[in-house]
């Protein structure tokens, strides 16, 4: 799941690093933050999963978050995203198949991890692509990886689609867009 993970971070890095020079004040697409806002979100969010793989805290995340400096530019704020993305691959890497961390949709290992990070790159490089007006939908090879992994009741289909569906970002033929959803973080021999 690493690959999958390093693979969706250099899909951000390439797509946002050509548009680095735009203002990324706008919001990210349906999303309540700013494209810039969004994509600290995401530096967050790949740092915090290798924190709990770190430190496989079993009741709550640890009480540390990425701060990033607002002065920092677009290019700055990917690499941080490449940073942190690195550190939870290192983390997973280097992580004894038993080590567990939690999550509030399940105490997860390495692996699953890996692949919630992949989801927050990719769903939120959709979100910020739509802010900044560009076309863009994350490739299935990375998707139908991810929807085994953290969706295993996810609805048959295109891998980009159903990714999108249950991330509720687009309906799915007749269903209609979600307006809650999870993944289900949890080790799978414990579903």
């Amino acid at each position: 799941m690493t690959q999958v993970l390093s693979d969706s971070v250099v899909q951000m890095r390439s797509l946002l690093g050509a548009v680095a020079d735009l203002s990324w004040a706008a919001p990210a697409g349906d999303v309540e933050w700013s494209c810039r806002d969004t994509a600290v979100h995401v530096a967050d969010d790949l740092f915090s999963y290798a924190s709990q793989v770190i430190a496989q805290p079993q009741d709550n995340y640890l009480p540390i978050d990425v701060v990033v400096d607002q002065n920092a530019t677009n290019c700055q704020v990917l690499e941080a995203i490449g940073m942190c993305g690195r550190m939870l691959e290192q983390a997973v890497e280097n992580a004894l198949p038993e080590v567990q961390g939690w999550h509030p949709y399940g105490v997860s290992d390495g692996p699953g991890f890996a692949a919630m990070g992949a989801v927050e790159v990719l769903v939120h490089t959709y979100d910020i692509a739509r802010g900044l007006g560009l076309e863009w939908r994350p490739p299935g090879t990375l998707c139908a990886p991810l929807l085994g992994r953290l969706f295993p009741h996810a609805p048959e289909g295109n891998p980009t689609a159903v990714f999108l569906y249950c991330c509720g970002r687009v309906p799915l033929g007749e269903r209609p867009r979600l307006e809650e959803w999870a993944w289900d973080s949890s080790v799978p021999a414990a579903r």
